[in-house]
Parts: structure tokens; sequence; C-alpha cells
């Protein structure tokens, strides 16, 4: 479910991107410090827009530093000075959210995936551990998200509605701990909520084709009309809901009160979802995942 909420480089002006890739860059070092070299595999960039909406929201400008990236030492990157609230809200979202989606995967898998899933649990168990500690309402919000999702598939649901609640939900209580100011909670659980939703749907659609041939859940698999493409369907279906979102969550950014960045969130919620919907619904002639 991770990956979706991206940039349209192209569309970047060059210092936005430089930005965005401090960001992101700063965000693998704030998980590394706090969780450990290898939480870095956790980082993702919807994680990583969720740190520069948090960062956009706060007075002054960032300062920037340049030192030795931890994967490439012969390679130099920006970092942020400042931002570790924001940086470490992310990285606890990332951690929290990978360990549950781990354990999910657990209970719907089966033998080597299942056993690989396994092995990993130990490590990404302390990591969590740690994470609930700093931010113990995004344990528990993802906690609850996972179990509300489990139960729904597990009764065979197929109104997507009430599919995509508990994701759209969890990223909206996530959202809105990106501010403490009431009326901009209210924006925000109202943006996340949005993207969650888009995220759960452009998902299902991503995965369609594996689910059917491994036997995952997906509740569009069941409606598919006999000679039509699994992805051809998904988009007919899914096409209507995904615009909706992506207009929702545009409409709830114009409402909040954005010190700086706003030109990268903007690129984000009105050309990058676009982009990566298109691609997913692309696979059709395509058969590729968002780049």
């Amino acid at each position: 479910m991770f990956g979706y909420v991206r940039i349209a480089k192209g569309e970047l002006r060059v210092w936005e991107y430089e930005t965005y890739k401090t960001v992101y860059c700063s965000l693998c070092r704030r998980l590394g410090k706090t969780y450990g070299v290898f939480a870095r595999l956790t980082l993702s960039y919807d994680f990583t827009f969720l740190a520069v909406l948090a960062l956009s929201l706060k007075d002054g400008c960032l300062e920037f530093e340049k030192k030795r990236c931890a994967f490439n030492p012969l390679k130099k990157c920006q970092y942020c000075k400042r931002g570790d609230e924001e940086l470490e809200l992310a990285s606890a979202a990332a951690t929290v959210m990978v360990y549950y989606k781990l354990l999910d995967n657990i209970e719907d898998s089966k033998g080597i995936k299942k056993i690989g899933y396994k092995m990993l649990l130990p490590f990404y168990k302390s990591k969590n551990k740690k994470a609930a500690k700093l931010y113990p309402e995004i344990e528990s919000v993802v906690e609850n998200y996972i179990a509300a999702q489990s139960e729904l598939e597990k009764e065979n649901c197929r109104d997507l509605d009430r599919l995509s609640e508990p994701t759209s939900s969890a990223l909206g209580k996530i959202f809105e701990m990106c501010s403490c100011k009431d009326e901009q909670k209210r924006i925000l659980y109202q943006l996340g909520y949005c993207v969650g939703k888009w995220i759960y749907l452009v998902d299902l659609a991503d995965d369609i084709e594996k689910d059917i041939t491994g036997g995952s859940f997906n509740p569009l698999k069941a409606d598919i009309p006999e000679n039509t493409a699994p992805i051809r369907y998904a988009k007919e279906r899914l096409e209507p809901l995904l615009n909706s979102c992506i207009c929702n969550a545009q409409l709830s950014f114009e409402l909040l009160d954005i010190k700086k960045y706003k030109g990268i969130i903007e690129n984000i919620l009105y050309l990058g979802l676009r982009s990566v919907q298109n691609k997913v619904f692309e696979k059709e002639n395509k058969n590729e995942r968002p780049l």
C-alpha cells in the first residue's frame, strides 16, 4: 500500500525538487537515527508527503546542511537542520504502519512468503515498540485500522466505501497530528481521509491481476465480466471514485494556512496522484507498476 503519493518530477521547479529531496533524505536519516539503519527501508513517498505537509504548516525557513549519505558514503546529501518534530512524526507513522502491515501479511500469506514475513517480524516489533512509546496515538490508530480492515475482508465485504473506511480514517487521524490548531486539524483530517481512500482504491486496481492469480482478497474480482481485462474493469469501476478523492483532497488543501512548500504539495495533489493513477490503468497495455 506504500509509494503511491508521488511528485510529478518534471513539473517541479529546480529548487522545489531539491527541497523535496532534502526532506526525503532527512526522513531517511531520522528513521536511521531513531530506529536503526535497517529502519530506513521503511521509507516511502507517502510519508515524505506527510513530512512536507507537516513542515509546510510551520513558520520560518528550514536551514539545510550537507552530510554524507549512510548508504553511499561517497555521496553528499542535503539534510534539514531543523524540523525534528515533523520528521519524527512521519518516521514514527512509517515504522508503525510497516509493522502492522507485516502482521497483516503474515495472516494473509501462505508458504515461503509467510515464513519470510515471520522472520522479519522480531526486527520490526522492536522498532514498533519504540515508535509506540514516542507516539502511542499513532500505534492505537494503526492497530485499530488493521483490525477493522481484517474483519471486513473476513466478511468478504464488497462495499468499497466500507472497505476503504479504515484506511481513510487512519490516514485522516495521522494527518491531523500535523497541527495543534483545532480548525486546521479538521481540515487535515479531511485531507488525510481523501488521500487514504485514494491509496486504498488505487492499490485495489494496481493489485487486481496479482490478487486473481494469487488468491488474495480483492472485492473487484467477483464482478469482472467475462472476456473483460481485469484492469479495464477496475478503471471503469474505480476511476470516478479516485477522481472524486483527488478533487476533495485538493479542496481540503486549499483551506489550509500553508506557510511554505505550497508548490510541492500542489504538484503532488494536482499532478502526482493523477499521474500515478494513469500509470496503474495503463498496465492493461504495458503491464507495469507506477514508477
